[in-house]
């Protein structure tokens, strides 16, 4: 069977040891989860409205930004379910991390190309997580939640490729993203190992 990591493109796996305190902080993780699907939806809306004249991006992206919006009530369910406020928003130093990766400068389309890239690689990260946490969690119906999440996650990771590759050239493309792909797992192996994020 292929592995995810090889799917995904992703070069450095997850810290084996991130599902064992994550599962005894579920709680710290949903609410996390729910400001993560909350900026996925905001990144999209925000690739809309700087880019509306790209109607393949705004066709794809727009049904995106609903299933993500979704996700977000769906995690607020699963606290409701367990009685946890969804409290303030925590510092992502994954996305910051992420963030810094970003050239800066170039033309309209190189701009739009490494934030598609960067989407893709917050979508590829967060899909391993989930699948991880379907695998692992002794709650049924979590289990079965990040599963389905883990399905969609992918999906979207594919749009943001897709994409990519129709603005810009294929090889350029490949290229960038297997650099991102190097640098994500450096901003990864440099993060310390925390009980309340997702990433």
């Amino acid at each position: 069977m292929v592995s995810e990591k090889h799917v995904l493109g992703l070069e450095l796996p997850t810290d084996p040891r991130w599902i064992d305190i994550a599962k005894k902080s579920i709680g710290d993780i949903l609410v996390d989860h729910a400001y993560c699907e909350q900026k996925a939806a905001s990144s999209c809306i925000s690739l809309i409205i700087q880019y509306p004249e790209k109607n393949k991006l705004v066709e794809t992206l727009a049904p995106v930004v609903a299933e993500e919006w979704n996700h977000f009530e769906r995690v607020l369910e699963q606290l409701r379910k367990r009685s946890i406020p969804l409290g303030p928003q925590r510092k992502d130093e994954y996305v910051d991390g992420i963030h810094k990766l970003i050239r800066k400068g170039g033309s309209r389309e190189q701009q739009l190309l490494e934030k598609l890239l960067m989407n893709a690689l917050i979508e590829a990260r967060s899909c391993e997580r989930f699948r991880l946490l379907w695998k692992e969690l002794a709650d049924q119906e979590l289990s079965q939640f990040y599963y389905e999440l883990m399905v969609s996650e992918a999906g979207h990771y594919k749009n943001f490729i897709q994409l990519a590759k129709e603005y810009c050239p294929s090889e350029e493309v490949e290229n960038r993203w297997r650099e991102l792909l190097r640098q994500e797992a450096v901003v990864v192996k440099s993060l310390t190992l925390r009980s309340d994020r997702i990433h």
